[in-house]
């Protein structure tokens, strides 16, 4: 497998609506001793306060949720298609009740800080969190366009400033 090399957040030349939107994430949280990953397939990538950062949304119910609130970092991990089937897996099944990786056969390989992501990933984010806030009913503009995603429960969003990006 090719190895990762590093680059700058600005060198990225991949679409970030088609990454996130059509072939989704692995955002992944913790350390070598427990971790979690989830699918994502809302969030984006840009500038805050002067800095590359990515953002993402998660629900508190989400076993993720847990480590992203806990940890200074997180990875937004982006795959090849052939990868889909894992990533439906790690959406639909619960880490608390399912060894992701070994179900489905992505290897977990960590920073030299300890941060987790997958070398079958072909692009890699690794983000330090800069901001966190859960989404509110009071805040939504246009209601009709995302009432169907919400039944009281809210996602968190997470801003990361962009620490590392890996490429194959």
């Amino acid at each position: 497998m090719p190895a990762f090399k590093e680059i700058n957040p600005s060198e990225i030349k991949e679409n970030p609506f088609d990454l996130i939107g059509k072939d989704w994430a692995l955002v992944t949280c913790g350390s070598k001793d427990k971790f979690n990953t989830m699918t994502v397939s809302w969030g984006g990538v840009g500038i805050m306060w002067g800095r590359p950062v990515a953002f993402t949304f998660i629900r508190p119910q989400r076993y993720t949720f847990e480590f992203t609130e806990n940890n200074e970092y997180y990875t937004m991990s982006f795959f090849d298609e052939r990868y889909r089937g894992a990533l439906s897996f790690c959406g639909s099944k619960s880490g608390r009740d399912y060894n992701k990786p070994k179900e489905t056969g992505l290897t977990s390989v960590f920073t030299d800080d300890g941060v987790p992501y997958f070398e079958e990933a072909k692009l890699v984010l690794v983000c330090k969190k800069l901001y966190a806030q859960f989404l509110n009913e009071e805040c939504v503009v246009d209601a009709d366009k995302v009432k169907k995603w919400y039944d009281n429960d809210y996602h968190k969003m997470y801003v990361g400033e962009i620490v590392k990006v890996l490429k194959k």
